[in-house]
């Protein structure tokens, strides 16, 4: 498989996990949970950004 297939397999794999940690984020918002509220919301821009940027970074080389 290319280098190009793999960057699209871990770009997917990031975009389902941004959601997880979406849900997430919301399911702690109804328990009051401050610090797993934080860290879901931190964790699910962190895994969007990267899924959004990895194959930009790579169509370029």
């Amino acid at each position: 498989m290319s280098v190009m297939g793999w960057i699209a397999i871990i770009s997917v794999l990031l975009t389902i996990s941004s959601f997880y940690f979406a849900l997430s984020f919301i399911e702690s918002l109804h328990k009051n949970d401050e610090r797993i509220t934080k860290q879901s919301k931190t964790a699910a821009i962190i895994c969007l950004g990267i899924a959004l940027i990895l194959p930009v970074i790579f169509s370029f080389l």
